[in-house]
Parts: structure tokens; sequence; C-alpha cells
């Protein structure tokens, strides 16, 4: 959390930091990171984006933040089901914390188009779906770049001690 450090940011998502549930999301591996650092990620891009475009900022930033937050109840799914399904188990999470306006409601279920079939009703909507979208792409290949490095220096290593003790 140190690295947002935009007060306005921090005072908008400080509700749902103080939910433990919410805590739980920094055990579950997310894109080669947690899913609460995935989320808080989304959340600022939201923030810094809708602000500037005179948006519902603080709305977006409260729905993107909560865009995944459930825990297991979709652990067992794979693949397009948990992708599909994923948005749903999110929304009646949050459902159960935070009374949630129309705006919210829409990101969270949206999160996903197209691979959910229903189309963001908002422009904070589609906002946050191509934040998530950029956010993961970026995760992931953070992540797939960190493993092919470990791989590279290991491999640099049995090449070295090769050439050393030959």
């Amino acid at each position: 959390m140190k690295k947002y450090k935009n007060k306005e940011f921090c005072k908008i998502i400080k509700p749902i930091l103080d939910i433990e549930e919410f805590y739980k999301l920094k055990k579950i591996s997310h894109h080669g990171i947690t899913r609460y650092d995935h989320s808080l990620r989304v959340a600022y891009y939201t923030y810094l984006i809708t602000k500037n475009l005179h948006l519902n900022y603080k709305e977006a930033t409260v729905a993107a933040l909560l865009h995944d937050f459930f825990t297991d109840e979709v652990e067992s799914e794979n693949g397009i089901f948990k992708l599909r399904r994923h948005p749903n188990h999110a929304l009646e999470n949050a459902s159960r914390y935070f009374d949630l306006s129309d705006l919210q409601k829409d990101i969270i279920k949206t999160h996903m188009f197209p691979v959910t079939f229903t189309p963001p009703k908002y422009s904070e909507s589609w906002i946050v779906d191509i934040i998530d979208d950029c956010a993961s792409i970026y995760e992931r290949s953070y992540s797939i770049k960190k493993q092919l490095s470990a791989a590279g220096t290991f491999l640099l290593l049995i090449v070295v001690n090769y050439i050393k003790y030959r």
C-alpha cells in the first residue's frame, strides 16, 4: 500500500481495507502476484483515469477494488467457467459488506466482458474492464519474465560450472 501515496485514493479505499475478509486476498495467487495486489493496481489506475475524465471516480475506485473480491467460492473451477462466474461471486461477496450502487454493481458484474456476455452499461464500467485486462496482461508477462530470468540464471550457472570444472 506504501506505493499508493495519493491521500484521496487511500481515503476512498480505506473502508474496504478495514474489512478482515478482504485481507484474505493477500493469500491468493493471481497472475503471478496476489489477488489483493492485483485489485489495488486496478483500483489505483481506475482512480487516476476516471478522475481525470471527470467521471464518478469514487464509486468506480471502490468497485474496481472489489471486482475480484472472492476467496474460495470458485477456486475449484477452472478455465472459462471460473472466468465467467467469478464476477457474480465477487458481486455477492461485496454486497455482503457494502451497499453498492447500480454503477458499482455493473462494474463488478461486467469486468470480464466479453468473456461474460453482458456488456458494461457505464463509461466507468468499460474503463475498469479495460484496466483489468491491461493489468492482467502486465502481471502475467512480468511473472513469466521473472520465471524466464530465474531459468536463465540457472542455465548460466550450469554452463559456468561446466566450463570451470571441465
